[in-house]
């Protein structure tokens, strides 16, 4: 498993230094000389072009820093030293950021019942095609790990249950696997968000409850019992509002199919 995880980082680090060497070398060649401040700000960048910055890669995302037209923050995988140190370098003051974390939407799994035995290839991406998948629940977690294996950091793997876990330690917040998911699954939350409805199901609350047995049936019980006003049902989904919620967590006690999660 370790070797599994250690694998695609160490190739793209190797990457990312072979494709360095080679464009200091060419600078050579043309007689160009290269920004130093460049080569600061990337010696603070985590160096495995993620693309979550939404550059191609570390070296595009310095140059960006260091024209003016990116902040330090853009980069969600640096570590809180590493963006106080590029604003430093930038003359910038150091921005303070809510740490995200990469959160599942689907409580299903093993509890969501199939509607046939799919034999093929073992990817979401490619049961997706067949009808939507496997799952009754059109909006459900089909179980083969996209997620797992496009997660570069390994803060992902499947649980017993059939559902991917993340863990919020190894998380960057980098967007792969919301992007991976044809269920569209993955949001990124803040941290510090301690309750929320983990299911995607739009179907009536009678449709939900025959296909899974840990959906969101829309009773509205958590609705009623918030205090805040923080929970709206819509769409036959819950959902909770984080500028409201003040974690009182009685929505949690009373929610019947315990799809109502509390982080941490």
């Amino acid at each position: 498993m370790i070797f599994r995880i250690l694998t695609p980082v160490a190739a793209m680090a190797a990457l990312g230094l072979l494709f360095g060497a080679g464009l200091a070398f060419a600078l050579r060649i043309f007689g160009i000389k290269p920004d130093p401040k460049i080569f600061e700000i990337l010696s603070n960048l985590p160096g495995i072009n993620c693309g979550a910055c939404g550059k191609a890669g570390c070296a595009a995302f310095a140059e960006a820093l260091a024209r003016g037209e990116a902040v330090p923050s853009g980069c969600s995988v640096s570590s809180a030293e590493a963006r106080k140190a590029l604003a430093r370098i930038l003359g910038l003051e150091t921005e303070e950021k809510v740490r995200m974390v990469a959160t599942v939407f689907c409580n299903g799994g093993a509890r969501a019942k199939d509607k046939f035995a799919y034999g093929g290839i073992k990817s979401c991406k490619a049961a997706t095609l067949l009808f939507g998948g496997q799952k009754v629940c059109s909006f459900g977690c089909l179980g083969f790990g996209d997620c797992v294996d496009e997660c570069p950091f390994g803060a992902i793997k499947m649980g017993e249950d059939g559902i991917p876990v993340v863990d919020p330690e190894k998380c960057t917040a980098c967007g792969k696997c919301v992007k991976i998911c044809p269920k569209n699954l993955y949001k990124l939350l803040p941290v510090n968000i301690v309750y929320y409805v983990k299911c995607s199901s739009k179907d009536p609350g009678g449709v939900t409850a025959k296909a899974c047995s840990s959906g969101c049936i829309a009773c509205a019980k958590c609705e009623k019992v918030c205090p805040t006003g923080a929970i709206k049902v819509e769409s036959n989904l819950a959902g909770i509002d984080p500028a409201k919620c003040e974690n009182i967590g009685k929505c949690f006690e009373v929610c019947p199919t315990k799809v109502i999660k509390k982080r941490g």
